[in-house]
């Protein structure tokens, strides 16, 4: 248990969805070359561009965003797949790569329509499958590891409400508690954030650990939750529909491309 009280009413942080943004140390990425090794990271436009969140490349042809957004919020089903695009490392009213969805594989055990809470939120995670693989230089994917120890230092890079145009990094935050694979930070977020990456240093490089999934209150401060993506990709990755860029090795597990670190 964290030992703190989690508020019940999480809120998601949908762009559709409106806030005060708050003042933070946030660095804005407006250039690739401030962003060159976030290149990964992109938005994800939803309902034909009403709205995004945050997403990241992690194989060529797979990015990976939190489950609650691949979901339309009014019929409570999934979205139709072509009302979304994924917008590798958009800057200023461009992108370096654009790509449809061709496939969604969320969690079985996670509920769109049930109430929030932490049991909803380690199942918040959602993989899709692009049309084409993105195959430029400037867009790397981004390998996965585990989640830090409780008090590590970890990060994370977004789009959001009142910076939509850049991503920003936020770099040295703490990983404050842990409950059923639900990262508890002091990450700074807000409405167009979900989906983002949350990264740690491992002696590997650069790791994505979680996927930023709400905001909440502990012990009167604000703090945002984020679901571990393992085992949660891994589950995810089975769910995906072979492909020709896909093949079974020896051992009959099929090779995605997703790279998983070793802590």
């Amino acid at each position: 248990m964290i030992g703190v009280r989690l508020l019940v009413s999480v809120i998601f942080l949908l762009l559709s969805s409106f806030a005060v943004a708050a003042e933070s140390d946030l660095d804005l990425l407006n250039s690739m070359d401030e962003g060159r090794e976030w290149g990964a990271v992109g938005r994800l436009s939803l309902d034909n561009g009403n709205g995004f969140c945050t997403a990241t490349l992690i194989a060529d042809d797979i990015v990976l965003t939190a489950g609650h957004c691949v979901y339309d919020k009014t019929t409570g089903a999934l979205a139709d797949l072509t009302s979304f695009e994924f917008q590798a490392s958009w800057r200023n009213g461009r992108a370096e790569s654009y790509r449809g969805i061709r496939e969604i594989a969320v969690h079985s055990q996670y509920q769109f329509a049930d109430e929030a809470s932490i049991d909803r939120i380690q199942f918040d995670v959602a993989l899709l499958r692009l049309e084409t693989p993105i195959r430029n230089p400037n867009v790397t994917p981004m390998s996965l590891t585990e989640l830090p120890k409780i008090g590590s230092t970890i990060g994370v890079v977004s789009y959001a409400k009142g910076r939509t145009e850049a991503p920003s990094v936020q770099s040295r935050c703490l990983a404050a508690a842990q409950q059923n694979n639900v990262l508890v930070m002091t990450c700074d977020v807000d409405f167009g954030a979900s989906g983002s990456p949350v990264f740690a240093t491992t002696n590997n490089g650069i790791g994505i650990v979680s996927v930023v999934s709400a905001m909440a209150d502990m012990d009167g401060r604000p703090v945002s939750l984020g679901a571990s993506v393992n085992p949660v990709v891994t589950d995810l990755i089975a769910k995906l529909s072979p492909t020709d860029e896909l093949r079974s090795d020896t051992g009959g597990r099929r090779n995605t491309g997703a790279k998983f670190q070793r802590p």
